[in-house]
């Protein structure tokens, strides 16, 4: 009860709601918000009565909804419950108070939110086989509840606040505003191993995202196994429309990757890495060697970026490899460094031309005397034009 309080207060806060006109009550999924409104307005204290929000628990089997009364809720005042009609169970009612609460009136808010749930004290109890609190403990069965409260409202805030798949038809090109099957396999292998929800959810997530051809083809799965799991799903999907290059075949085209003209080092790496996954899903090459072929790949495939691979000693590392954020992390430093480097000793036109000419060779074909004969001592001096280059001799 007191975690459920504590949610509800932070309820209040994103609704813009006062703590002194807010209670909140669980009533079954269907239930109208016109009939929570009329059930609660019945109770003369609370005055008019509008809901403010709905947030569904499937561990409750129903909808937690929070209301604003027009009148100052009173806690002495405030039933544990309100009856919404004959034939119907109580709907339990939630308020903020900080009012000391006595024994009998916290058995009977335990013993209405247990009923509401279906559970009794010994289902509370069993969730703590290595404890055994004794039965008259206040403390005991407050913390079992709130830990029983706190296990139903994650999969519901888990289920409501979850980004969902991008649309993936399988249709070529791609269309605008759907996303290429490489990159929606990835957002669903993620979903899948990462998400605490059941594997129905899962499915059903799998399931919204996909249209056309893709749809089509988990109609198919489904038809022949109802209970199909995401896994298989996103399998059947990389069959279909998934490269069909095997795992070799992948590593030979990741041992042929090569750094482009123009391309930073970073984003080669990061090229590599894409490539080199596909790889190790194929089971073209263990996971335990993945470190050592990125390295092998990255000095092998990177033809414009020699002195900073030198920088980075990435030869003399071979045998005890950088794992890929490491790795990226020393590359982008370097970037870095050489932009600032560049940014704060900017060459100017003749500052550079100088130093470009500096290393360059004399002409075969244009002859400087060893000796200057006193006949010449007197002379202007000489001037070889050398095209673009001119000597004052």
């Amino acid at each position: 009860m007191a975690l459920t309080v504590g949610e509800m207060k932070n309820w209040c806060r994103g609704e813009g709601l006062q703590e002194d006109h807010a209670l909140m009550v669980i009533v079954p999924e269907t239930t109208e918000i016109t009939a929570i409104e009329e059930a609660l307005g019945a109770i003369k204290v609370l005055g008019r009565v509008h809901v403010r929000g709905r947030m569904f628990s499937a561990k409750l089997g129903g909808m937690m909804v929070l209301c604003e009364s027009k009148e100052k809720i009173n806690a002495d005042s405030v039933p544990p419950e309100v009856h919404p009609g004959e034939g119907q169970e109580a709907w339990p009612i939630v308020i903020i108070s900080e009012r000391a609460v006595t024994d009998d009136d916290f058995s009977v808010k335990v013993t209405s939110l247990l009923q509401a749930e279906g559970k009794t004290v010994e289902d509370v109890q069993a969730l703590f086989p290595g404890q055994s609190p004794a039965p008259s403990s206040t403390e005991a069965i407050l913390c079992a509840v709130g830990d029983l409260l706190d296990k139903a409202a994650k999969p519901a805030a888990e289920s409501g606040s979850y980004r969902r798949l991008r649309i993936f038809s399988g249709t070529l090109p791609t269309p605008a505003g759907e996303e290429s099957f490489d990159h929606w396999s990835e957002q669903a292998n993620l979903m899948v191993a990462e998400s605490d929800c059941p594997e129905k959810e899962k499915r059903r997530r799998i399931m919204e995202s996909v249209k056309g051809p893709a749809m089509e083809i988990l109609k198919a799965v489904r038809l022949s196994d109802p209970d199909v799991s995401p896994e298989r799903c996103i399998e059947a999907l990389e069959s279909a429309f998934g490269t069909a290059e095997s795992g070799d075949d992948l590593y030979l085209s990741f041992r042929l990757m090569q750094q482009q003209s123009g391309e930073k080092l970073s984003d080669f790496l990061r090229r590599l890495e894409r490539s080199l996954t596909k790889v190790v899903q194929r089971g073209g090459l263990p996971a335990s060697q993945i470190d050592r072929a990125r390295v092998e790949q990255l000095l092998r495939g990177a033809v414009t970026s020699d002195l900073m691979l030198i920088r980075l000693r990435l030869r003399e590392r071979k045998t005890s490899p950088p794992n890929f954020l490491e790795l990226l992390s020393e590359i982008r430093s370097e970037e870095e460094y050489e932009a600032s480097r560049a940014k704060l000793n900017p060459s100017s036109g003749l500052s550079g031309f100088i130093s470009k000419t500096c290393n360059m060779r004399c002409p075969s074909d244009v002859l400087i005397p060893d000796t200057i004969h006193p006949s010449h001592s007197q002379r202007e001096p000489q001037h070889f034009n050398l095209g673009y280059l001119q000597l004052c001799l």
